[in-house]
């Protein structure tokens, strides 16, 4: 490892200081495990986006506010119903009478941290108004092209109890969503507490920015600098390729799935106090890059297996690097 492949100690142990305020500020409003809590923070280090599949109620709206509020971040919300229309999320141009020209009306697309809930619920042109921005931080209406403010994250929600009226994404769009995450329900002793504090004041509202808009950005060209040695490459190819070959699998892991991967264990390793990617910082998030972007076979099903189960299969029928 060459020294100018390093990041000097002071930029990697300041980036894990931002993440480990940023952490324990959610953890004052989501009751979660950490390791839940610390996805999202990850995925915008790696400049990634979150998808949350979960029931309601669990605190996905309340995750998305507190991780802006904790970060100083401009936060925008949209609500995904069978009848938005595309300029609904991107923005419009509107013709001013005064000046007799259009004037762009921007979307809620452009903030720092966009919450899309049901992302399910709209239509595929609607759902597709987002994918240009998630991928090239920009947004295109009627041939003029805008650029999105850095950092840039989306974190969509969706229900997978309740389909009906539903347009689920396809695959190709999954794999657009660095990590897919669940929040779960707390344990019985963390939702007693949540259920005293709800009641009274609102903890969102005590939450205040714990690191600035110039720490992130440091932090996120921190992560970018992370030292990935090419045996671990190869491990993450040769996991890939593992989820190819996979009778259970009908769609292996995708190039793009790899590159998120290796993306994520930068961030992981980041946040560990760590200027180098090792195979356990690999191993920590396959599951949440893959599982969403493998597609079963009928075989998967019958044997009674999911997503996460042929992740950790192919994790322990791929040999490290030593």
């Amino acid at each position: 490892m060459s020294e100018a492949s390093v990041l000097e100690p002071s930029r990697a142990h300041a980036a894990a200081d931002v993440a480990e305020r940023v952490i324990a500020s959610l953890a004052t409003v989501v009751h979660a495990p950490a390791a839940t809590l610390r996805l999202p923070l990850l995925c915008l280090l790696a400049e990634g986006h979150v998808l949350v599949e979960d029931v309601p109620g669990v605190g996905k709206t309340v995750l998305a506010k507190t991780l802006a509020r904790s970060l100083d971040l401009r936060f925008s919300r949209l609500q995904f119903t069978p009848d938005l229309l595309p300029s609904d999320v991107t923005g419009v141009n509107v013709y001013d009478q005064q000046e007799q020209h259009f004037r762009f009306r921007p979307g809620p697309i452009f903030a720092n941290v966009l919450l899309v809930d049901e992302i399910n619920r709209a239509s595929p042109k609607t759902q597709s108004a987002l994918l240009e921005g998630m991928q090239e931080t920009q947004v295109t209406i009627d041939g003029e092209t805008y650029p999105l403010e850095r950092p840039f994250l989306t974190i969509a929600t969706q229900n997978p109890v309740e389909y009906e009226g539903t347009y689920p994404l396809p695959e190709a769009q999954l794999d657009r969503f660095a990590v897919r995450m669940t929040i779960g329900y707390p344990p019985s002793g963390e939702e007693a507490r949540m259920l005293s504090e709800q009641t009274g004041e609102e903890p969102l509202d005590r939450v205040t920015a714990v690191a600035g808009r110039a720490e992130i950005e440091a932090s996120i060209l921190a992560a970018r600098d992370v030292y990935v040695e090419e045996s671990v490459t190869r491990y993450v190819v040769a996991l890939l390729q593992h989820t190819r070959d996979n009778p259970y699998l009908a769609l292996g892991a995708s190039p793009r799935s790899g590159i998120a991967l290796l993306r994520l264990a930068k961030a992981h390793a980041l946040v560990s106090r760590r200027e180098y990617v090792t195979p356990d910082d690999i191993r920590a998030m396959a599951v949440p890059v893959l599982g969403h972007r493998l597609l079963l076979a009928p075989e998967a099903r019958s044997a009674g297996l999911g997503a996460a189960e042929v992740v950790r299969e192919a994790l322990d029928g791929t040999s490290p690097p030593m």
